[in-house]
């Protein structure tokens, strides 16, 4: 019988430079507002964030390393929400550094909530189904919206290693490629909904 999974911890990953949003790096996409969801005019990584906490004690933020007021500005923001930051100083190299800085600033967790700061409707409820998946015992479980899979994904605590050991900007795929999902149909456009473009925003 697998052992209980009791600290579920939420990753939010919030180190990415937005370029596609702002390729001369003047704007942090992060820091703009949302237009959709329940947190509508929050910052996205404010609103994203928000929705974690909702449903879990605790959210650790990855975040890239403070280098201009614009990323001061966020870690700022991400901690009046009681997130705990989590500097990624391999930023620059993608996500799936992101994933592995993350994970390992809280490899005793049990199992984990990886969500993208740039996705702001997502609703609490969702979040929730994804917790309750690991605690029923899934290795790594997703969201899906009308046959769509999306975000945020768990993993259970096995696949700690697999996690760490991630690199580059494929972020966690070639592990769900290993462990496929448990997927959760769920009534929430919020979960394939993310801020690439400024035209995202409409």
């Amino acid at each position: 019988m697998p052992a209980a999974i009791t600290r579920i911890v939420g990753v939010l990953l919030a180190a990415g430079r937005g370029t596609r949003f702002d390729a001369s790096g003047s704007r942090l996409k992060l820091l703009e507002a949302a237009t959709r969801g329940s947190q509508s005019g929050a910052p996205l990584a404010v609103a994203a964030a928000r929705t974690l906490r909702v449903v879990l004690d605790e959210v650790f933020a990855v975040v890239a390393p403070t280098g201009e007021g614009s990323q001061l500005e966020l870690h700022n923001l991400l901690r009046a929400e009681s997130c705990t930051l989590v500097v990624n100083p391999r930023a620059v190299e993608g996500q799936g550094t992101s994933i592995a800085c993350g994970v390992g600033a809280t490899s005793s967790a049990d199992g984990w909530v990886i969500a993208l700061a740039d996705m702001p409707a997502l609703q609490p409820d969702t979040v929730r189904r994804v917790v309750e998946a690991l605690h029923a015992g899934a290795a790594t479980v997703a969201p899906t919206c009308h046959g769509r899979r999306g975000h945020p994904v768990g993993f259970a605590a096995p696949l700690l290693s697999e996690l760490l050991a991630l690199d580059g900007d494929t972020g966690a795929r070639s592990v769900l490629m290993r462990h496929p999902p448990q997927l959760i149909e769920v009534d929430d456009p919020g979960v394939l909904y993310d801020v690439d473009t400024p035209e995202d925003r409409g």
